[in-house]
């Protein structure tokens, strides 16, 4: 697999892989055993860029990808986060944010042992904290590169204005935020500025949470799937974001490949410094995500397959709490 640069030296697969959904966020969590195998499964096909968070289980996903890789450990760029609230083992509520120094480093040292590592390759704010200058939480990160526990910063759904205060004080290598066929905010105001600064965007959820294989009917979710809470799958929004999926679908049909591989080669055409992070518990939907890198788009196949999924044609917001996104 081809690899891309996120910042100035961040070397890493052009395709990542999404740990989260191994531990159950749209359905039944992966025991540990597969998801060590699927992990593993995902180095030797050549992705040698993993996202976790401590927030993913929480704690388990940190866990499992720690086991997966040990073995090949200095081939790899492992990246997790910090920035959210815990009682016990549970998440408290979104808008309850903690990126106080203090706690950035309590994070730090507790995602180092339970990954099993010496050092974070990619640590990002998970969420931005309001209540914490952005200044200060650059400053913090920047005492644990020195310090030698991590090598790069990043951030995740910050607003241009926050991201380039962050930059000033410490380099921002990457920045995550949800990009997909279905959601492109970030073409406005975001990737101009990161590009202006050498930043690299993480695209998560490539595949608008699974929505975009055209294998999920938004009426059809598991009670316990987190992605009933979505505006975008419920409803008539579903049911209009489906007929999107369909024509998505009969375009992949006419070259021969699927609709997940279609939506993924379209991002990993939008430029060298978009690195998308594509999750699945499948091995086989990992192959197909894996094959997509392989996929060149003329400008003509570009152009229908964003006539298929116009941006103006999506309904619904991308997110149940928009309130707490690109601070």
């Amino acid at each position: 697999m081809k690899t891309r640069r996120l910042g100035s030296s961040l070397e890493v697969s052009e395709l990542g892989l999404g740990c989260m959904c191994m531990v159950g966020a749209y359905g039944a969590a992966m025991s540990d055993e597969a998801a060590v195998a699927l992990i593993r499964a995902a180095y030797d096909r050549g992705i040698t860029f993993f996202d976790t968070a401590e927030s993913y289980g929480p704690f388990r996903s940190e866990r499992q990808l720690g086991e997966a890789i040990a073995p090949f450990r200095d081939s790899v760029v492992v990246a997790t986060k910090f920035g959210l609230k815990f009682e016990a083992v549970r998440v408290v509520p979104a808008s309850e944010l903690d990126s106080r120094p203090e706690h950035i480093r309590e994070v730090a040292d507790g995602s180092l042992q339970r990954l099993g590592i010496d050092t974070i390759d990619l640590f990002y704010q998970h969420r931005v904290d309001p209540d914490v200058p952005i200044e200060e939480v650059a400053g913090t990160v920047g005492d644990l590169i020195r310090a030698g526990k991590v090598r790069h910063f990043g951030l995740s759904e910050a607003s241009a204005a926050t991201i380039r205060r962050a930059h000033a004080v410490q380099e921002v290598a990457a920045v995550q935020g949800e990009y997909s066929l279905w959601t492109r905010d970030v073409e406005e105001d975001l990737m101009p500025t990161l590009r202006e600064l050498g930043i690299g965007l993480v695209a998560y959820s490539p595949l608008g949470r699974g929505f975009l294989t055209g294998t999920i009917r938004p009426d059809a979710l598991p009670d316990k799937d987190v992605r009933r809470r979505f505006p975008r799958f419920q409803g008539e929004a579903g049911s209009r974001n489906y007929a999107l999926v369909q024509a998505l679908g009969t375009l992949a049909a006419d070259k021969g490949v699927t609709a997940a591989q279609l939506a993924l080669a379209w991002l990993l055409q939008r430029g060298e410094d978009v690195v998308p992070i594509p999750g699945t518990t499948n091995l086989s939907r990992l192959e197909e995500n894996i094959a997509a890198a392989a996929l060149a788009l003329t400008a003509r196949e570009l152009a229908s397959i964003e006539a298929a999924v116009p941006r103006s044609a999506v309904a619904g917001e991308r997110h149940p709490s928009m309130a707490m996104l690109n601070r």
